[in-house]
């Protein structure tokens, strides 16, 4: 993996030194904003086997003049390389690493309520990987499960939320707009259910906040007709649509009209604080629909990431996570390496809890 910041005057011009630097299948994995008012971001792309070979990677900031200087070390860049240091076989301290156990795994994804299926499947891969740390072998087997795929503002036509009653379906569609105004990309706001006890009102709300338009569509025609105005003058569409149970067919048929529109990206929104085994039924029913990429929120309202990693590992491309109900919030992009040490992090946060 090769790690670079950035430093940039705005939004767009990051994106745009990331694409020309690392290419179109960097990640971002990070952003903030920078002292001298600019932003910050931090992309990582994969590379192939030999790079670790290779002398330890710099990470560098580009500045607005072209010149590389040594990124300042934080806390994420140590760790990462760290990890990087191990995978390539360098001595490590053994008093930092949680050595790797099974049983005590397997113990640590129940915890989290992960369906038992799926938990044996993390702990025996994690055991085949050979790692000696707890939490870079359970990294590795989710890698086998996971895969991630940010949404692509900039190329993006028309996306379309969809997924069951109260996970947030309207806030994200807020957050994507906000995204999209960050990248100087002008927006539409859409709204399908019109029925919904104060669901425009709310979307109306947001849309004022960005200073974006919205639309009532009441049918598919109306929204086609939404969706194409949208795309003749290069204007991303987020449309919010009725929460509605996947799981049933004649619900899910009428929704799949809406995602078979011309130009129309449908992505799931379910919440982390669900349950584990309820969101493999309601993941594989969005697949039947037609979504490939999940939105997963409420991140920050449970302890148990099951539904998380559920989600993560049950084989539809993972977008983005959110971790707060506010639009400032935004989305934030998980790994398997992160979803990994979350799910170590959050069981020993418990555990002292409950000593003290």
């Amino acid at each position: 993996m090769q790690l670079r910041t950035f430093l940039a005057k705005d939004m767009r011009d990051a994106l745009s030194q990331v694409r020309d630097e690392m290419g179109d299948e960097a990640v971002i994995i990070a952003s903030e904003k920078a002292k001298n008012g600019g932003v910050m971001v931090r992309a990582a792309v994969d590379r192939p086997e030999q790079v670790f070979e290779q002398p330890e990677e710099q990470i560098l900031v580009t500045t607005d003049d072209g010149e590389d200087i040594a990124a300042p070390q934080s806390f994420e860049d140590n760790y990462r390389e760290g990890l990087m240091r191990r995978l390539r076989g360098a001595p490590a301290q053994q008093n930092k690493l949680a050595p790797f156990h099974r049983a005590e795994l397997l113990n640590i994804l129940r915890s989290h309520r992960l369906p038992d299926s799926l938990a044996h499947d993390l702990a025996k891969t994690a055991e085949q990987s050979g790692l000696k740390d707890m939490t870079l072998a359970l990294a590795c087997a989710i890698d086998r499960r996971m895969k991630s795929e940010p949404l692509d503002i900039s190329r993006a036509r028309a996306l379309l939320l969809v997924g069951p009653n109260g996970v947030g379906k309207t806030a994200v569609a807020a957050k994507i707009a906000a995204h999209a105004r960050l990248t100087h990309r002008s927006v539409k706001l859409i709204a399908t259910d019109s029925e919904g006890a104060g669901a425009v009102a709310r979307l109306e709300a947001f849309a004022e906040h960005l200073h974006a338009p919205i639309v009532i569509a009441e049918n598919a025609e109306d929204l086609a007709t939404a969706v194409a105005e949208a795309a003749k003058e290069n204007i991303l569409a987020v449309i919010d649509t009725a929460g509605f149970d996947p799981r049933n067919g004649k619900a899910r048929t009428a929704f799949q009209a809406l995602a078979m529109i011309e130009g129309i990206e449908a992505i799931g929104v379910v919440s982390a604080s669900g349950d584990a085994e309820e969101i493999q039924e309601i993941c594989a029913s969005l697949g039947l629909l037609g979504v490939q990429r999940l939105i997963v929120t409420e991140t920050d309202l449970t302890r148990r990431l099951g539904a998380l990693c559920a989600a993560a590992c049950h084989g539809i491309t993972l977008a983005h996570v959110t971790r707060s109900p506010f639009v400032a919030g935004g989305l934030e992009s998980a790994t398997p390496l992160s979803l990994a040490r979350a799910l170590m992090d959050s069981t020993r946060d418990a555990n002292q809890g409950s000593t003290q």
